[in-house]
């Protein structure tokens, strides 16, 4: 309800309850509409300081009010120090206080201005800072807002850890990171080149740098979108605070920059990546697809056959990147609004160049410094001349595929018997990669009469109802 307070004929808003008083009007009404203006204008308090200083002598009553009213002032309406307080909090929770040992600040404006808001939480009042990631809305206009995922790259205590981390690599218990990280001979590389080269990313632990070609170097710069000028393979417009990010997202998580280099308008399994601001990052939101396991035979079934069909676009595509799961999870897939599988985690997807191949690094060789654990872990994928044409499948088909498809489903006018058979030959890796592969395509075929074709699927509907190619 709107709180009135009237200083003469005027009245003055404010959200709670209803006040109204008669007083004669005076010079003070413009001094107290100061106070009152809405958050995020001119000092509120200290307005309203300034002008009891001029008008307490000549004025007792207006001083008497104002300490009688002002507890419930602040609690409506936050003052200065309290909006302070909230924006340093704000600082730190976005991690822009470490920037920029950071993911960028592209999206950061838009936070600002309350175009992205956090589910359930109301500013000034901040989520808890513990969590990963939170449930949010993001809109362009201001009248239609999409779900998204406002995320830290690893959770909170990891990330303290490695930060003080790089304090001890210089035997120290507290230190300024950026200079200890641009002090370092991989950094000192990087300031010195305009190319992005596989030397300069060895010893990271993200998959994706397990074999990095030339080629898919050259991609992840092209496509950096936390940069003014995006589309080159030369880093000659990289600020020395942007190789900084790029070097730190690729230490700590290469989810960002997958959904950069591979995305969803360009047919890929992706969700849409908004930007960062600090440590935090946005991107489109989907439902989970945990929330399919007690749903109809014909829903499970359609995501069951998508996961097999994406899986095998992520391995054989037109530009000849073979996109690999090193480890699967429910949680890492989602299923959007239109009813399509879009792949949310992409932090455990390895890639190996199909067209330029690779150069395994030299086992004995010792690659690692400060940047090899900012993850939260030290561990490494194995080499990729060890990663089979069915590891991807496998996976699946043994962390995945049995929640959506059930032996109960098996029944007349339901599943072949057959396809929970082939299921169990794709999930065991004794099996040869050819008979794995056999078996993932008597499943999808076994899979297909079941898929639904209506305008809850808008990713296959009204194509479906001409082609089964759909």
């Amino acid at each position: 309800m709107g709180f009135l307070w009237r200083c003469g004929d005027q009245k003055l808003g404010l959200r709670g309850r209803q006040y109204s008083s008669h007083r004669p009007r005076s010079a003070n009404c413009s001094m107290w509409r100061g106070f009152l203006k809405a958050p995020g204008g001119p000092d509120h308090g200290g307005m309203a300081v300034s002008g009891l200083a001029r008008a307490g002598t000549a004025q007792p009553w207006l001083l008497a009010c104002f300490l009688l009213f002002m507890p419930l002032l602040m609690g409506l309406n936050p003052s200065a120090s309290t909006q302070q307080k909230s924006n340093s909090f704000g600082r730190q929770f976005l991690g822009l206080d470490k920037c920029s040992v950071c993911v960028g600040t592209s999206i950061c404006k838009k936070l600002l201005k309350e175009e992205i808001r956090f589910e359930k939480w109301l500013p000034p009042r901040l989520p808890p800072a513990d969590r990963t990631s939170y449930e949010g809305t993001y809109t362009d206009d201001s009248e239609s807002w999409r779900p998204v995922v406002l995320s830290r790259l690893v959770p909170p205590h990891l990330q303290e850890l490695a930060d003080r981390g790089i304090c001890r690599s210089v035997g120290r218990k507290a230190c300024s990171i950026e200079a200890v990280l641009r002090a370092t001979p991989r950094f000192q590389s990087w300031a010195r080149s305009n190319l992005l080269q596989p030397g300069m990313v060895q010893g990271l632990a993200t998959p994706m740098l397990r074999c990095p070609s030339q080629r898919l170097l050259d991609r992840i710069v092209r496509r950096y979108f936390e940069v003014a000028d995006v589309g080159s393979a030369q880093m000659k417009h990289f600020a020395s605070k942007d190789k900084l990010r790029l070097l730190y997202t690729l230490a700590v998580s290469q989810q960002p920059l997958i959904q950069q280099m591979f995305p969803g308008t360009e047919g890929w399994p992706f969700p849409r990546y908004h930007g960062s601001c600090g440590r935090l990052v946005v991107w489109a939101a989907s439902r989970p697809l945990t929330g399919l396991y007690a749903s109809p035979l014909v829903r499970r079934a359609d995501a069951a056959y998508q996961l097999l069909h994406t899986t095998q676009s992520l391995a054989s595509n037109s530009l000849r990147f073979n996109l690999y799961y090193t480890r699967v999870s429910p949680t890492t897939f989602g299923i959007t609004e239109d009813g399509r599988l879009s792949i949310m985690d992409a932090s455990n997807i390895g890639i190996i160049d199909l067209q330029d191949g690779f150069s395994n690094e030299d086992p004995q060789a010792n690659h690692t410094d400060v940047f090899s654990c900012l993850s939260g872990s030290c561990e490494r994928p194995g080499p990729c001349t060890s990663v089979r044409l069915s590891q991807s499948f496998t996976l699946l088909c043994r962390h995945v595929l049995p929640e959506l498809l059930l032996p109960g489903d098996v029944r007349p006018g339901g599943l072949p018997a057959r396809a929970i058979a082939e299921l169990a030959v794709c999930a065991d890796p004794k099996h040869s990669d050819q008979r794995i592969l056999k078996a993932v395509h008597i499943l999808k075929k076994a899979l297909q009469p079941f898929r639904p074709c209506n305008i809850s699927y808008g990713y296959r509907y009204p194509e479906c109802r001409y082609s089964d190619e759909f």
